[in-house]
């Protein structure tokens, strides 16, 4: 019973520094190294200010920014969470049509054609989590235009920021490309302040 004990509390000590000191130590030394931005939050600093991360989507509301996809959590990345409504239901297709109207007023504006039909999904519908960094290409197209318009800028190189801010597929084959909205709302600011 004494040689069990003694072997028993001699295994705890040594898994317990094993897996619980050395290799998270490991782990978090090698992600330092070999991953430094990823694992400290992909943020993204202008100017020796944190803007953000360019994992979370934020709320742009003013008319010169590119919007982000609406969200379940208001953008709180404390609160991930999707709606749990069902793609069929009432509520699903009332919010939705609520949000088609919105973006037809604000873009319809800036594109006399834009017609309910041409709205891409991501315009209208919230993520999984509620906090989606990218929006897709064609619905960065459609808000190119606001922001050419509100900012002063030519179309061709807001259309040129667009460009150099989306994201391709996942290892080239998985997934849409998607722009990330953090980035390019940094890369105009950045444009216009010249």
């Amino acid at each position: 019973m004494k040689r069990d004990a003694h072997a028993t509390v001699v295994a705890l000590a040594v898994l317990t520094l094993v897996l619980g000191l050395a290799y998270p130590l490991a782990v978090t030394g090698v992600g330092q190294v070999a991953f430094h931005d990823a694992a400290n939050g992909s943020q993204l600093t202008v100017d020796g200010r944190t803007v953000g991360s360019r994992l979370l989507g934020q709320g742009f509301r003013a008319t010169r920014y590119f919007h982000s996809r609406p969200s379940q959590t208001d953008w709180n990345p404390s609160a991930t969470a999707f709606s749990n409504a069902g793609p069929n239901g009432a509520d699903t297709r009332a919010a939705i049509a609520a949000r088609a109207a919105a973006y037809l007023r604000l873009e319809g504006r800036y594109d006399s054609g834009l017609t309910r039909a041409a709205i891409p999904p991501d315009a209208v519908q919230t993520s999984g989590s509620g906090v989606d960094p990218h929006i897709t290409v064609a619905n960065a197209r459609i808000q190119a235009r606001r922001v050419a318009q509100v900012r002063g800028l030519p179309l061709a190189r807001v259309d040129r920021l667009v460009d150099e801010h989306t994201d391709g597929r996942g290892l080239g084959l998985f997934g849409e490309p998607g722009v990330n909205v953090l980035e390019l709302n940094v890369a105009l600011d950045q444009e216009t302040a010249r």
